[in-house]
């Protein structure tokens, strides 16, 4: 390359940055203030009382701290579910609070439907209704070392799933002694609709809660169990509605923040509001891992 093409190329550089410069201009946008929605996260499951989280949706741009999110708890709501032939009115434990609502007499029970009524100081209504479906247990459940891994792994399973179609499930794991609760890891929810009837070997990871600050969250060990891990599986059985409901909140969850991720619209079986109102049942297992 002569010196001649040297400066043709600086003085085409010089020339597309000048362009480009030109181009810019500061451009503000005014948001709409979006109307508040109510957000529902209820759960009821064999022999225990039902459980409901109520607050409202704010802007994307909101301040989002501790005083924002006080300010989103609903209080004095009136919380009601039936099974059709007992109606139970849930009351909340810190009033003063809101948000949590707990049912103090209707428990779980597999095969039955409930419906559930929210209404609010302010007039607004959402109702929603679930089933609680019959547990499906797991043929066996393992822990594997994952190739090129000295000590991690995943925890795996094999599932005969019943001939029956339209299945759903979720999985849910815990390390005692290291987990809190059980965490469900992105794309926690599988349906039969490929595999009805059949037999068949699977594995997760090990999922993770957000915005954790764990070490084991941040370094080599994130996403994977460990020998010595003593791990409880929760194997749940749950509606359409709910597969649905977390398929696309997990789509929503691990595409955040990605300009090039696609909308994945929330599939809420809430009337009057977004969520979910889940009636499942399930079974535990534990692995040693080793």
């Amino acid at each position: 390359m002569n010196f001649n093409t040297h400066i043709l190329q600086a003085a085409i550089l010089i020339i597309a940055i000048s362009l480009l410069s030109a181009c810019e201009r500061d451009i503000t946008v005014d948001l709409p203030v979006p109307e508040k929605q109510l957000v529902i996260e209820g759960y009821i499951n064999p022999g225990s009382p039902a459980y409901i989280f109520i607050s409202s949706t704010d802007a994307f741009f909101a301040p989002y701290d501790q005083a924002s999110l006080i300010s989103a708890a609903i209080k004095d709501a009136i919380v009601t579910i039936t099974d059709g032939v007992n109606t139970d009115t849930l009351v909340a434990p810190l009033p003063d609070v809101g948000y949590l609502y707990i049912s103090p007499s209707l428990i779980g029970e597999i095969g039955k439907t409930y419906f559930l009524k929210v209404e609010t100081s302010d007039g607004k209504v959402a109702t929603s209704i679930t089933h609680i479906e019959s547990p499906v247990g797991l043929d066996s459940v393992w822990f594997k070392i994952q190739q090129g891994k000295d000590s991690l792994g995943w925890t795996w399973a094999r599932l005969n799933d019943p001939a029956t179609p339209a299945n759903s499930y979720r999985w849910f794991a815990k390390r005692l002694g290291k987990d809190d609760d059980f965490i469900a890891p992105i794309g926690s929810v599988i349906e039969d609709k490929f595999f009805n009837g059949l037999s068949f070997d699977f594995a997760y990871n090990r999922g993770a809660v957000p915005n954790s600050t764990a070490a084991d969250d941040s370094n080599e060990e994130q996403g994977f169990f460990k020998t010595g891990d003593t791990i409880v599986v929760k194997f749940a059985s749950i509606t359409k509605e709910s597969f649905d409901f977390w398929r696309s909140a997990e789509t929503q969850a691990s595409s955040n923040g990605n300009p090039f991720g696609s909308p994945a619209p929330l599939q809420s079986n809430i009337e009057g509001g977004i969520g979910v109102w889940e009636g499942f049942s399930f079974t535990l297992d534990t692995i040693v891992a080793q």
